[in-house]
C-alpha cells in the first residue's frame, strides 16, 4: 500500500468508525473464493437478454417515501428501467438491465410526497429466496459523490431481526466498494462493514462480478473471484445474533444522497448528501448503474468446506 493509498484508508476508515461503524480488514490478497461454474447448480439467474425486464422474476418498486433521507422517489417506469444493448450496454455480454437516475424536479407521489430525483429498484421479494449459496452480479457503476447503488440480499420479515447482507455498495467513490452486514444489535451505522479498494484501471467504472459465498457459519465476498472480506458467525455474535441462517431475497438498486453518502462526502447542499456537482451529473442523464447479469448458485462443497476455517 502507498502512502497516499493509506491516507486514503485511514481518511475513510476514520469517517466511519467516527459514525459507529464496525469495519473489518481489507482482505486483498487472499485465495480465489469461486469455484467453476460447473460445480455449481443454478438457483436463480437472469442474463437480461430479452426484449424487456422479466417480471416473473422481479418485482419493480415503487415508493412514495425514502427511508435514511434519500433524494429519490423508486418509479416504474422506461425512464428509469429498461433493457439495453450493443454500445448502450457498455461491453455487457448479452445485454444488460440499465438503472438511470433522472432529475425531476417537484416529481410528486401518491402518498403526497416531493423528490426532485427519481431512480429504479428491483427485488425477488415472494418470487425467489434462497437460504446458502453463492450470490453474484456483474455490474459497472458511474462515480459521482452521492450515487448510492447496491446489490444486496434482505430477510423476508422484520428489518434487521431477518438480516442484511450488502454484496456490493458505493456512494460514488471510483476507488473503492464495501459490503456489510446488518442485524440486531449491528444496524445501520453500527453495521459490520469491509471494504475493497481498486489499485488501478477505472474502479467501480469497470466491470465487475461482485459475489457473496453464504453458509452457516462462514461469510466470504469477493469482487471477480478474488476474497475480499470474510466474516464468522462468531465474529457476528460478537455484536449480535447471527441473522443469516433464513431465507433471503435479492434486490438491484440505485439510490439517489442520503445519510451513507453524507456520512462520506458530507454534502448538504443542494441536497442531503448530494453536491452539485453529482446533481448535475443526474440532470444531464448520466448516473447510470448497469447490469450484465445475475445468478445465484448453490455451492454446498465449498460452502461445507469454509464453516471452520
Amino acid at each position: 500500500m502507498t502512502r497516499a493509498e493509506a491516507w486514503f484508508t485511514r481518511g475513510i476508515t476514520g469517517l466511519l468508525l467516527a459514525a459507529g461503524v464496525t469495519v473489518l480488514p481489507d482482505a486483498r490478497g487472499l485465495a480465489q473464493s469461486s469455484p467453476p461454474p460447473s460445480e455449481a447448480a443454478v438457483l436463480f439467474a437472469d442474463e437480461f437478454s430479452g426484449p424487456a425486464l422479466d417480471r416473473q422474476k422481479w418485482n419493480v418498486i415503487v415508493t412514495g417515501e425514502t427511508v435514511n433521507d434519500e433524494q429519490q422517489a423508486y418509479v416504474d417506469s422506461p425512464d428509469t428501467l429498461s433493457i439495453v444493448t450493443s454500445d448502450a450496454a457498455q461491453g455487457a455480454q448479452n445485454g444488460a438491465l440499465e438503472i438511470r437516475s433522472r432529475y425531476r424536479p417537484g416529481f410528486k407521489t401518491p402518498q403526497g410526497k416531493t423528490f426532485d430525483f427519481i431512480s429504479g429498484r428491483l427485488d425477488t421479494r415472494s418470487k425467489f429466496d434462497f437460504t446458502y449459496g453463492t450470490a453474484a452480479a456483474r455490474v459497472k457503476l458511474t462515480a459521482g459523490d452521492g450515487i448510492w447503488p447496491a446489490f444486496w440480499l434482505l430477510g423476508n420479515g422484520e428489518w434487521p431481526d431477518t438480516g442484511e447482507m450488502d454484496i456490493l455498495e458505493n456512494v460514488g467513490d471510483r476507488g473503492w466498494t464495501n459490503f456489510a452486514l446488518h442485524g440486531p444489535g449491528y444496524s445501520g451505522g453500527k453495521g459490520i462493514v469491509g471494504r475493497k479498494y481498486f489499485q488501478s484501471g477505472g474502479g467501480i467504472t469497470d466491470w465487475h462480478v461482485y459475489a457473496l459465498s453464504w453458509g452457516p457459519k462462514l461469510l466470504v465476498f469477493s469482487v471477480d473471484g478474488q476474497e475480499a472480506f470474510r466474516v464468522t458467525r462468531a465474529t457476528v455474535e460478537q455484536h449480535g445474533r447471527w441473522s443469516f441462517d433464513t431465507s433471503k431475497h435479492v434486490i438491484v438498486n440505485q439510490a439517489i444522497g442520503g445519510v451513507y453518502p453524507h456520512a462520506i462526502n458530507k454534502a448538504d447542499k443542494p441536497y442531503f448528501g448530494l453536491p452539485q456537482a453529482t446533481a448535475d451529473l443526474i440532470k444531464a442523464d448520466k448516473a447510470v448503474m448497469l447490469v450484465d447479469w445475475v445468478r445465484v448458485t448453490r455451492q454446498s462443497s465449498q460452502i461445507s468446506n469454509r464453516e471452520s476455517d
